[in-house]
């Protein structure tokens, strides 16, 4: 038989364990803010320089690549996003949509790095806007009209598969209310008629 001391040395207190939580959650802020600061100042400039070297300064193959890539890392993303919102409630869908997810954000990785080159105010983004303007020309123009063009066919058949799925839903449901047993009300039974004497 066990004191009631011995338990509360087993259990350990609630305040030990927020301090922890606490000191473990500020631990992963900073790093992740580290990790942050780190790849800011790195990861623009290096984006620009790979795509400065594929496109050696052509027009034309700014144009391409921008347009190309600007689709397909803005559709697949999107396409693999809606399959995990469409699998999420079937067998093992928890599973697929994690997948899926990941795969998206994998895909989306390039648009991402494209948009910290456009929209970033640091020094490695700025660097990086000089390398595409001289080494990538029309390539940031040409991710952005890719990535319309993908978002719109991505509307489209997402539109085209959720009515599909609401009219199958619809069908359904009548069927359901068709095959319901019909019961035809029966008349009240009237009450015996109480004879005149």
């Amino acid at each position: 038989m066990t004191t009631p001391s011995t338990d509360q040395e087993r259990k350990p207190s609630t305040f030990a364990t927020w301090r922890n939580r606490i000191i473990i959650g500020a631990v992963v802020a900073v790093v992740l803010w580290l990790a942050y600061l780190i790849l800011a100042a790195f990861l623009p400039r290096w984006w620009a320089q790979r795509i400065g070297e594929g496109v050696s300064g052509s027009f034309a193959k700014g144009i391409w690549y921008g347009l190309i890539m600007g689709a397909v890392c803005t559709a697949a993303p999107l396409f693999l996003a809606l399959a995990a919102g469409l699998s999420w409630r079937k067998r093992g869908g928890r599973f697929i949509a994690g997948g899926a997810a990941v795969l998206a954000l994998v895909t989306a990785i390039p648009n991402l790095l494209t948009l910290t080159i456009v929209w970033g105010n640091s020094n490695a983004a700025h660097a990086g806007q000089r390398i595409l303007d001289v080494d990538g020309p029309g390539f940031r123009g040409a991710v952005l009209a890719g990535a319309i063009v993908a978002a719109a066919l991505f509307l489209l058949v997402a539109f085209l598969l959720l009515r599909r799925q609401f009219r199958r839903y619809r069908a359904e449901r009548r069927q359901a209310e068709l095959e319901k047993p019909q019961v035809s009300p029966e008349p009240p039974a009237s009450p015996p008629e109480v004879g005149t004497n």
